[in-house]
C-alpha cells in the first residue's frame, strides 16, 4: 500500500522534503554571512571550482577507468554534479572548520548548479542511458529553481522581515524534511526499490570507492595550494558531503517511476545516491573527529 502511494507520487515526497530543508536553511542565513566572496575571494574561488571542475572530472576517470555502468555510472555521475549538502556547514562548525567559507561555497554551487548540473549529467552519461533517452535539461533547470533556490530566498527574507519566528520555524521545516526523508526511505524500500542483492556487493563497493576518492581529494587539493587548516577542512567538507536530498529529486525527475514498468536503470540510480548519501554521513563523522583532533594537537603546540 504505502508502497504503490510511494510510486505514484515519488517526486512530490523529494520535491516536498527539499523545499522544506532549503526553506530551514535559508531562514538561518542572511546576505551578510556571503561576505566571505569579497574577503576571501581566493578560498571561495578554488573552493568552488574544485566542486565545478574536479569532482566532475574524478567522476568521469572513475566510470571511464572502473567499468561502472547503466544506473551505477548515472548515479555516480548524479553524485558529482549536484552541489555540496546543507549539511556541510553543520559539519564544518562541529570539524571546526570556517563556516562563513563553507555558507559561501554552499550559496554560490547552488546557484551555479542551475548551469552545470544537467550539462555535466549530458557529458558524463549520455552514453550510459538508451538510444531513445533525452536528457531533461529545462526540466532540471525548474527543479533546482523552484525547489533549491527559491524556497532558500524566501527562508532568508523571513528571517529578514520576522527574525523573532524565524529560529523555531527554521527547526520545524528540518525536523519536517528529515521526517519526509525516513518516508522516502520507508516507500522505496516497501515498493521493493533499496534491494542490496540486486544492487549487488561489487556496486555498492565501487560507490563506497568514490567517496574513498573524493574525500582523499577534499584532504589533499587544499593542503597542496597551502590553505589554512579552518579553509581546508570547509573545502573538504563541501567536496565530500553532497546535497543527496537534490540527487533524489532530479532522479524521480530524469528517471521517473512507472508503476508495472521497467524501473531497473532508474531503482541503480536511486540505490547508488541513497547510499552515498547515507555513508557521507559516517565519512563526514570521521573527518570531525579527526580535524578536531588536530585542532587541539595544534593549539597545545602552539
Amino acid at each position: 500500500m504505502m508502497g504503490d502511494f510511494y510510486i505514484q507520487h515519488e517526486y512530490w515526497f523529494a520535491a516536498v522534503q527539499l523545499i522544506l530543508a532549503m526553506f530551514g536553511m535559508g531562514a538561518t542565513l542572511t546576505t551578510g554571512d556571503f561576505k566571505d566572496v569579497l574577503r576571501e575571494p581566493a578560498a571561495v574561488s578554488f573552493g568552488t571550482a574544485i566542486q565545478l571542475l574536479l569532482v566532475p572530472a574524478i567522476a568521469l576517470a572513475f566510470i571511464s577507468l572502473s567499468g561502472v555502468a547503466g544506473g551505477v555510472a548515472a548515479g555516480i555521475a548524479l553524485i558529482a554534479a549536484i552541489p555540496g549538502g546543507t549539511t556541510s556547514n553543520i559539519f564544518t562548525y562541529m570539524a571546526r572548520g570556517n563556516v562563513p567559507l563553507s555558507i559561501s561555497m554552499t550559496g554560490i554551487t547552488t546557484l551555479a548548479c542551475l548551469l552545470t548540473t544537467p550539462l555535466i549529467l549530458t557529458l558524463l552519461i549520455t552514453e550510459y542511458l538508451p538510444a531513445d533517452f533525452a536528457m531533461p535539461a529545462a526540466q532540471i533547470i525548474s527543479d533546482i529553481a523552484f525547489t533549491l533556490l527559491l524556497p532558500l530566498l524566501v527562508g532568508m527574507a523571513f528571517l529578514r522581515f520576522l527574525p523573532r519566528h524565524a529560529q523555531w520555524l527554521s527547526k520545524l521545516s528540518i525536523g519536517a524534511s528529515l521526517f519526509v526523508i525516513a518516508l522516502i526511505i520507508i516507500g522505496s524500500s516497501s515498493a521493493g526499490r533499496l534491494d542490496v542483492d540486486a544492487f549487488g556487493l561489487q556496486n555498492i563497493s565501487m560507490v563506497l570507492l568514490f567517496l574513498v576518492i573524493l574525500t582523499l581529494a577534499g584532504w589533499l587539493a587544499p593542503r597542496v595550494l597551502g590553505f589554512s587548516r579552518a579553509d581546508s577542512t570547509a573545502i573538504e567538507m563541501e567536496l565530500v558531503v553532497r546535497n543527496a536530498n537534490l540527487g533524489v529529486l532530479l532522479k524521480a525527475s530524469i528517471f521517473p517511476v512507472v508503476a508495472g514498468g521497467d524501473n531497473r536503470l532508474g531503482d541503480l540510480v536511486l540505490f547508488s545516491v541513497l547510499l552515498y548519501g547515507g555513508v557521507q554521513l559516517l565519512a563526514a563523522g570521521a573527518l570531525i573527529a579527526l580535524r578536531r583532533r588536530s585542532a587541539r594537537v595544534h593549539g597545545q603546540s602552539g
